[in-house]
């Protein structure tokens, strides 16, 4: 169908010239990567097949598995992790998790049977510390070469790639403190998983500093809206006029809470997120976050990878990206 292309169309979508766009189309080696994905990405978003020649890709396929998508920043990481190994001319064999569903080693055996290269692994079992690391050692053995995303395990040598919670918590921390608050809560996810133990020591050592006087409140629940509800009403229950959650799911929730309770977001109380999912911007009040730098996490993870995957020697282990306090409505100064 590259006859009816209107070259002009793709051309101004992309931000390229014409004659950039027939070099794509016609598979010229003389175009760079990021141009050639723009000129893709463009076909795509007019609604163009793709040409024959922008269908094959030789670099092999990488597994890539990742929680469930409800929750909008894992379908973010999984666009992102897709785009870059596109770049790289990589097709990905995508596997998503949910209850009740195919379990993470199911997913690894059927993607090692169509032979990929190898694997992408966002917020999964590495990132549980209760779990037995020889499924990875086992992939390890064969040769395979795999990376982590958001979820450093202390037992494992391979490269992750991980925001710093730590960093992100005493951010939220300081914030509301700027803002007055004392009584702050924290509501994480459980306790097992690594980020959320990361979070938690990161929370209580941050209001030992600022508020010694200050018993840290700390609730483990779900990385849901019912979780984050649910933590909302016992923190505050305890007195909390601020509150930090380990999520931008939970954040939403402890947002309907209090809207259901009758109480004012942020002027009873203030409500911090983390992750800076595509969602929060549109909520209401629209939500202060801790923003994951999902771009660069997932591209230094996919180069690390390609590198391994071509025979190099890589030597990065375990690398922290500085999150970014995103100030918007759900956060006020302490009447």
């Amino acid at each position: 169908m590259a006859h009816r292309i209107r070259l002009a169309d793709i051309a101004a979508q992309a931000g390229v010239s014409t004659a950039t766009v027939s070099r794509v189309l016609n598979a010229k080696s003389s175009v760079a990567p990021k141009t050639r994905q723009a000129v893709v990405a463009a076909l795509d978003l007019l609604g163009y097949e793709r040409p024959k020649t922008l269908r094959e890709h030789g670099g092999g396929l990488v597994g890539m598995i990742v929680p469930e998508l409800t929750n909008p920043i894992f379908p973010f990481f999984t666009q992102s992790i897709v785009s870059a190994l596109s770049l790289q001319g990589y097709t990905p064999l995508l596997g998503t998790q949910m209850a009740g569903g195919t379990t993470e080693d199911s997913y690894v055996e059927t993607m090692l049977a169509h032979r990929v290269a190898g694997f992408v692994f966002v917020s999964g079992l590495h990132a549980d510390s209760t779990a037995n690391i020889s499924r990875y050692e086992r992939i390890i053995a064969r040769k395979i070469p795999f990376v982590t995303i958001n979820g450093a395990h202390p037992g494992l040598r391979n490269p992750d790639f991980s925001t710093d919670d730590a960093d992100a918590i005493r951010q939220a921390v300081c914030h509301l403190t700027s803002l007055g608050h004392q009584k702050i809560g924290f509501a994480s996810g459980p306790l097992r998983f690594i980020p959320s133990l990361h979070k938690t020591e990161a929370f209580i050592d941050a209001m030992r500093h600022s508020h010694p006087h200050e018993q840290p409140r700390v609730v483990h629940t779900l990385y849901t809206v019912n979780g984050g509800a649910g933590a909302a009403a016992q923190l505050i229950g305890a007195g909390c006029t601020a509150i930090i959650c380990g999520s931008d799911m939970m954040a939403l929730g402890a947002v309907r809470h209090c809207k259901a309770a009758g109480i004012s977001v942020p002027s009873d109380i203030s409500i911090v997120g983390f992750d800076d999912s595509p969602v929060t911007g549109f909520s209401d009040p629209p939500l202060t976050t801790l923003r994951q730098p999902v771009k660069a996490i997932t591209e230094a993870a996919v180069s690390t990878l390609v590198a391994l995957i071509k025979g190099m020697q890589v030597d990065i282990g375990k690398m922290s990206f500085d999150p970014e306090l995103i100030v918007r409505g759900s956060t006020a100064a302490r009447k």
